[in-house]
């Protein structure tokens, strides 16, 4: 019997190893790894692919919003003076909209480089440092207000004494949705309803099933793991971060880990022409994969 046992643990293992190099085959180029596109930055943060493919993303300690041009493979500064942008997602019209936490602010940037404040608070009390955020199509939004204290925040106080994923409608109301230990990544799709929210210091990403504007279904568990920023691909697969990038089925089975040699990697998405390069930022870098999936617009 200890035979037999000892034949199935090694043909499930191989069978697992087997799966994984299948599903590497259909969503990877054999052979190809990350490539460093620079590495000039302090801290990397916040990638959202524009209508073109381009990549803005930011470089939170400098203060910085930058993009990659994919035609010429170049990286272009976009804006300085940015309220310390983190996480940041285009809406519906082509606005760069950002988690600019040096006021616990949400920005809308135009295309011009206008900006507008669309909130600065919540019920009259200043925001802990909004961090993530994900658009929907009529013209709401879904952000993470977790708490990291920054160095360069002057004379701040905590007012909301909780760390919580918030809605803010397109009319401005905003409410609170739920409360988490360290809420942080967020990324949704209405291709498949969903929205997943990552509660990096529990160790866990949950998802809800989208009802409607601003609605949404009781959390599930995911997976038990927390992550910093997170991507969709078109087939559902959801992309998280930390030590590298760590690939999960849209039924939260593991799939395939994307090693990158830095401290940390703090976020994910896809761009490009055909919306099919893993744009990835990871410390004081940035980097791009090509792959056979395409994102979630």
């Amino acid at each position: 019997m200890k035979k037999i046992g000892y034949i199935s643990v090694i043909g499930l293992v191989f069978a697992l190893v087997n799966c994984q190099s299948v599903n590497y085959n259909k969503m990877f180029y054999e052979g190809v790894q990350p490539e460093k596109i620079s590495d000039q930055f302090s801290f990397t943060e916040g990638p959202s692919s524009d209508q073109h493919g381009n990549v803005y993303f930011t470089d939170q300690p400098n203060d910085k919003i930058y993009y990659w041009d994919w035609k010429t493979n170049k990286i272009i500064e976009f804006l300085g003076k940015t309220g310390r942008a983190n996480g940041t997602h285009f809406d519906k019209d082509g606005n760069l909209i950002t988690c600019s936490d040096d006021q616990g602010e949400i920005w809308k940037i135009s295309k011009d480089k206008k900006v507008e404040v669309l909130l600065k608070g919540f019920q009259g009390r200043r925001l802990n440092g909004p961090n993530d955020i994900w658009n929907d199509s009529s013209g709401g939004m879904y952000f993470t207000d977790p708490l990291y204290e920054r160095d360069y925040w002057v004379d701040f106080k905590q007012e909301i004494p909780h760390k919580s994923l918030y809605y803010r409608s397109k009319e401005g109301k905003t409410v609170k949705i739920e409360t988490f230990v360290q809420p942080n990544g967020i990324v949704g799709s209405e291709m498949f309803s969903k929205l997943y929210v990552s509660d990096i210091d529990a160790g866990k990403t949950y998802i809800y099933d989208i009802l409607g504007e601003g609605k949404l279904s009781e959390k599930r568990v995911f997976c038990e793991m927390g992550s910093d920023g997170m991507t969709l691909d078109k087939h559902g697969n959801l992309y998280l971060t930390g030590k590298g990038v760590h690939i999960f089925s849209r039924h939260g089975k593991k799939l395939y880990h994307i090693p990158i040699e830095e401290d940390w990697t703090s976020n994910v998405t896809f761009g490009g022409e055909n919306n099919d390069i893993l744009f990835i930022t990871a410390s004081k870098s940035v980097y791009k994969l090509p792959t056979k999936v395409r994102g979630v617009k």
